[in-house]
């Protein structure tokens, strides 16, 4: 399969890029103290070497009120300009072409840099719900010192050797407050009319142009819609873009807003949107832009970009966490190996999920990324031996696919007809389908290094003798966690895998006691509610999801409150009868009865299989115990160990 638009070349200004495929800018939690290091160079290099055309560095700021998060980029003075020319020579080396992101957040700022309570500055005393901060008003003093702050960090770049800058005034930052009407409630020359409104960006840009001229491309991100209501409206956006499109080189499109719990989903659009469903936007923009328009929201695989371009709805695309997932997705698609692209699933879990939790950006299927110094060059063995791995989910798989790369001989056995382990339960859950593309990309690796699968084979004693592995990598799994529940024997109980599977019947009144607080309990409650249950989820969180990434917490959530289902935080399941559920507060011992339960679904986490383990103790062999079989965790767990372990053997 070819992709003639996808990979011809196109001009950002006086920019040429190679191809349409662009690595967006995103936080990555790889810098160290505002400063570039050789973990983010490490980063982008290898997204670069993969065959992107332009890479978008993650945001800089302007201004020292710009600094929204502890781990952003800073702009502010010229030590930033060292690491990030090590950024761009790097890049350019593999013929891509850099942009650097000039940044300030108005309201949007979620932390300070020193832990104390957040300060903000925005274009009026306009709270933020999401972020629950109320700005300081900008003096017209300000103003000034950030629209020349958006010069110098832009000159800044020039000197590093940057090839063009983009002003972010999406997703209601600085320049999107300054827009809206809503927002706005300024009364001097950025306030009250549209041209006024305007004013900010309008001078944001000719700052910029002052200090860097015309070699360096400028371009806007912008979200023409917020996704969410009291922010910049379509209408406002659509009169931003036609008003600039003669002084942009480029627009850059998405959807969503930071300051809504509504509107933050789209900024990093899980598996529940459909693919590329932001191209009607980049249609939008196109009608009143004259210039090159990326579109981003939900890429994942070569052929959607093509599509949206073909059809004119984009001229570039974000694929972003196509890349984290794949780095090398664009030399795999130009080279026609479409089959060997590891396809982001939209999961978050380790990508922006691991942003919000501030520690260094990955993904769960390719945990290489943000580890390349440690995991990007990894050495084939000297010494190949031969390799045993007992279980066919995401560890073993993972684990089986490195050792066999590296020139190992590796077998696995999985006892099942199939291989996928918990990630076959995983996208049988509401909206979750996507999730067997991990079984898939897995599956696909392990046939590229010349592993030899046996399924439907139970590994016992006498089997592992019958091989005579020189190493043994146990990935047997985990079943569902029962916990002793006074009366149980009385009431309709089954867990989470029960359900998913149909055997055993579920009433019309269901109570789903969650323990995990992840995603099992959401999709459960969801499911059932969807089949006419009425469906209550007990959870030992403060709210049902608490441990998930926020955007799909909230979205899901949202879902379940739109169904009907009740959620009772802050309780556990201790006790059951005939028709009812004994709950306890985690917060304060109180009891609970909870009337009229037909059946009890139990969400309590997982217990390792371990049989294999405790049989192989001591042996000559050298075993290896990786995935929920070492501990009950989560995917992203067992591919990180799967691929620790197969890098070490």
């Amino acid at each position: 399969m070819t992709f003639p638009n996808l990979f011809s070349p196109i001009k950002l200004g006086s920019c040429e890029i190679k191809n349409r495929i662009v690595s967006t800018g995103h936080d990555t939690i790889l810098s160290t103290s505002g400063l570039v290091n050789d973990k983010l160079i490490a980063y982008h290099t290898a997204r670069a070497a993969g065959g992107c055309g332009l890479i978008i560095t993650q945001v800089a700021a302007v201004h020292h009120t710009a600094y929204y998060t502890p781990y952003l980029l800073i702009a502010t003075n010229d030590d930033f300009i060292s690491g990030y020319r090590s950024v761009v020579e790097a890049c350019h080396a593999h013929g891509a072409k850099v942009f650097g992101q000039l940044f300030h957040p108005g309201r949007e700022v979620s932390a300070s840099m020193d832990g104390a309570p957040a300060l903000a500055y925005a274009p009026s005393a306009t709270p933020s719900e999401r972020f629950r901060t109320v700005p300081c008003e900008m003096s017209a003093h300000m103003i000034e010192e950030i629209i020349s702050g958006y010069g110098e960090a832009a000159h800044r770049m020039a000197k590093a050797g940057a090839d063009g800058v983009e002003i972010v005034a999406s997703h209601g930052y600085l320049p999107a407050q300054f827009l809206s009407q809503s927002l706005n409630a300024r009364t001097d020359q950025y306030g009250g009319s549209e041209d006024n409104r305007l004013r900010f960006l309008k001078d944001v840009i000719a700052s910029i142009r002052s200090k860097v001229g015309t070699g360096l491309a400028i371009g806007m991100r912008m979200s023409i819609d917020e996704k969410s209501s009291g922010g910049m409206t379509e209408q406002e956006a659509l009169a931003a873009i036609a008003a600039f499109s003669d002084d942009l080189d480029y627009l850059s499109i998405v959807a969503g807003s930071s300051a809504t719990n509504q509107g933050a989903t789209h900024i990093v659009p899980s598996m529940e949107y459909k693919h590329g469903y932001t191209s009607s936007l980049g249609a939008q923009a196109k009608e009143v832009f004259s210039n090159p328009v990326i579109v981003t929201g939900r890429i994942n695989q070569p052929q959607i970009a093509e599509s949206m371009i073909h059809s004119g709805e984009a001229d570039l695309c974000g694929m972003t966490r196509a890349m984290i997932c794949d780095p090398d997705m664009p030399n795999k698609a130009m080279h026609s190996k479409i089959d060997d692209i590891r396809a982001c699933i939209g999961c978050n879990q380790a990508c922006i999920g691991h942003v919000k939790e501030g520690v260094p950006i990955s993904c769960i299927q390719h945990p290489v990324a943000g580890r390349e110094l440690q995991y990007g060059n990894m050495e084939p063995t000297t010494a190949p031996k031969k390799v045993l791995v007992v279980g066919g989910g995401p560890a073993g798989m993972k684990a089986a696919s490195v050792a066999a790369s590296r020139g190992h001989q590796v077998t696995l056995m999985e006892r099942e007809d199939r291989l996928g382990g918990q990630a076959n339960k995983a996208h049988l859950l509401p909206g979750r389908e996507e999730f067997s593309g991990i079984i898939t990309n897995l599956s696909h690796e392990m046939e590229r290094a010349g592993v030899h699968v046996l399924c439907n084979q139970a590994a016992d004693l006498d089997v592992i003798d019958s091989y005579a592995p020189d190493e043994i990598i146990l990935a047997c799994g985990a079943t569902p966690y029962w916990p002793t529940i006074e009366g149980a024997e009385e009431a309709n109980i089954v867990d989470a895998w029960q359900v998913l599977d149909g055997t055993n019947k579920i009433g019309a009144s269901v109570l789903v006691a969650d323990w995990t607080s992840d995603w099992i309990a959401l999709g459960i409650a969801e499911k059932l509610a969807r089949e006419g249950c009425r469906v209550r989820l007990a959870t030992t969180g403060g709210c049902a999801g608490e441990v998930i990434p926020l955007y799909i917490k909230d979205s899901w959530n949202s879902v379940l409150l739109g169904l009907g289902v009740e959620i009772i935080p802050y309780v556990r399941l201790f006790g059951a009868d005939a028709n009812t559920a004994y709950l306890e507060r985690t917060v304060n011992s109180e009891h609970l009865v909870i009337d009229d339960v037909d059946t009890i679904v139990l969400a309590q986490g997982h217990v390792s299989n371990t049989e294999l383990v405790q049989q192989l103790q001591g042996r000559k062999e050298t075993v290896h115990v990786i995935g929920d079989c070492l501990a009950p965790r989560n995917a992203e767990s067992a591919v990180l160990d799967g691929l620790k372990i197969g890098a070490s053997i």
